[in-house]
């Protein structure tokens, strides 16, 4: 059996677990606001936050992050077929950070902890402008658009912490073959030290 998988076989994997992850975060939260908190007027979600980890690691391979995001939420909140394509396409919206990536380069990003910050809060509001503009396309008036930002507002501080801790841990935020190419190089230099 082989036992070294290729750069495609490790990204997919990579992307299934972060799906994974995304999928049942977004599920017990959805379904914890639902049931313990169904007064409360703001709401909090992991997708921005895994959708950003997922754009630095693999780039726009994130899209199916942002997308599967929407539909999970939708579906864990028993959303109507209109909430199914604001969520979905409006989180697609999220994919404007790669702008950033392209600008300032992900190693700056990774190494600056303010524009690490910066980016993971441009994610969340690019996603939620995403769900206002979609909306706003599909007959809903701009006033209740644009409670997609209000009520999710403690998802951008929430997407920055995540975001902020997963920089903190070696490899996780940083682009993925970038990291492979530095272990790969540090495991040859400690095997050249014996």
């Amino acid at each position: 059996m082989n036992r070294h998988m290729s750069l495609k076989q490790y990204r997919n994997l990579d992307l299934f677990l972060f799906a994974v992850m995304l999928t049942i975060s977004e599920t017990v939260i959805v379904n914890a606001a639902i049931r313990w908190f169904p007064d409360q007027l703001y709401t909090v979600s992991v997708c921005a936050a895994i959708t950003a980890i997922v754009m630095m690691r693999w780039g726009p391979w994130a899209a199916i992050h942002a997308a599967l995001g929407g539909l999970v939420y939708c579906l864990a909140a028993g959303g109507a077929p209109r909430q199914f394509v604001i969520y979905i396409l409006g989180n697609l919206f999220s994919l404007l950070s790669l702008l950033l990536i392209r600008m300032l380069g992900k190693e700056k990003i990774c190494e600056n902890v303010l524009l690490t910050l910066l980016f993971a809060l441009c994610t969340q509001l690019f996603m939620q402008i995403g769900r206002v503009l979609v909306s706003f396309v599909m007959g809903v008036p701009l006033s209740t658009g644009v409670n997609f930002i209000t009520t999710d507002a403690l998802s951008g501080l929430f997407t920055m912490v995540i975001v902020w801790i997963a920089s903190r841990l070696d490899g996780v935020f940083e682009d993925q073959i970038s990291y492979l190419l530095r272990v790969k190089k540090e495991s040859e230099a400690e095997k050249g030290g014996f």
